[in-house]
Formats: C-alpha cells, structure tokens, sequence
C-alpha cells in the first residue's frame, strides 16, 4: 500500500468522529482525501471552517458550506494532517504555509483529530524543517534569533501566506521540549506563528499503515 492510500485511509476513518455541526476542516494532501470523504456524509454537518484558502475552495466545490470563524465560535471538532508526530500527539505543520489559520482553528476546537499515514510518527521532533510565519520586515531579524536557537533558517522564496506573510523552515534542530521551544519561538517579536503545535496537540491520531488505520492516543 502507497503512501497516498493510508493518506486516503486515515482520512475515512476520520469520518468516525464527525457527529454534526460545523466542523473545523485543515489543509494538505491528507485533507483534501478528508475532504472529498465528508462530501459523503455533508448533510450530517452544517458546514465547516477552513484553515487555508485551498481547502476552502474544495469544501465549497464539494457544495458544503464555509463559515468564518468569528461568526461560528467554538468547534467541536478539527481535523487536519501533520508533517511529524510524536508520540505525545505533540506536531509540526505548516509544510503547506497554512500553520497560523491552523492553529487558530485548533485552538477554538474542542477536538482535535490528525490524520497522516504512518511515516508521519517519529520518536523526536525536528528531522522534518520547521515552519516560522514571520511578517515581512523581521524575515531576518527572526531569522539570526533562530540560528542562535541552534536551526537553520532557510526562507521559503516566492512563497506569500494566506496572510501575507514569509515563511523560514528551521532545519537541524532536535526538538527535545517542543512546549518551551513552541514558547520562545512565539516570543521573537516578529513572529506571527511556529509550526509546533505542543502546547495545544492533537487529542487523537489516526494512522493509516499497511494493516489499516490505527489509532493512538497521548502516551
């Protein structure tokens, strides 16, 4: 089985945790199986919020409608996919650029659902380059603070977020206390957003492997 297929099947076993309402619907190759799995089931819920301007635009291709979350308010539910797990549910994002919309949603959710295959799960943050939106003017101001947080920072050229801002993917660093790292990179002021969701992770993580989905669970 390829790694798009357990993409595909732990973006339908996702499904599971759908019970109504408006829902809060992330961004990536995982997501978009996700997405195209909720058209499925789209008059169980309501609608959904969208963390980037790509996935809204599925949602709505699919016919199910997008909703600010200013006027919606608190989620019962996210799902989203990650670049890297570990086994505390603690993740990178924002391969895609879309982390600050990410973990705004997150963070309004009550739930938290992440979907990846199986080569997503690694035992120490950090292998994989670590996403930081930064406002323009600081790009490298930011960038000479993370080199002496101990990365790499390289910026992401010709890239802009939803929001207008640059991205500098961090690499070389190994993520031992991704809660403080997530604090101190959030502090450079500059910053709009690090791509380590730790002090708000996932609550459940499905897997998809060669043997079917698995679901884990905060060690």
């Amino acid at each position: 089985m390829n790694q798009d297929e357990q993409k595909k099947q732990a973006a339908h076993a996702a499904l599971a945790y759908v019970e109504g309402g408006i829902i809060g619907v992330g961004t990536g190759s995982t997501v978009n199986h996700f997405i195209d799995a909720l058209a499925t089931i789209k008059g169980r819920i309501e609608g959904a919020v969208s963390s980037s301007e790509v996935s809204s635009a599925r949602l709505k291709a699919h016919g199910i409608p997008v909703y600010d979350l200013n006027a919606v308010g608190d989620l019962a539910l996210y799902v989203d996919g990650a670049d890297e797990s570990n086994r505390q549910l603690q993740l990178i994002k924002g391969g895609g650029g879309a982390l600050t919309r990410e973990k705004i949603v997150a963070g309004a959710s009550a739930r938290f659902v992440c979907i990846a295959d199986e080569t997503k799960l690694v035992e120490l943050l950090g292998r994989f380059p670590l996403p930081v939106e930064v406002v323009p003017m600081a790009r490298s101001f930011v960038a000479r603070q993370l080199v002496r947080a101990g990365g790499t920072p390289v910026w992401r050229e010709g890239f802009v977020t939803d929001n207008g801002n640059l991205i500098l993917d961090v690499q070389g660093l190994e993520i031992l206390e991704p809660v403080s790292l997530e604090q101190q990179i959030n502090n450079i002021p500059g910053v709009v957003t690090v791509g380590i969701f730790a002090l708000r992770p996932a609550d459940v993580l499905i897997l998809g492997t060669p043997q079917g989905p698995k679901t884990l669970m905060p060690e």
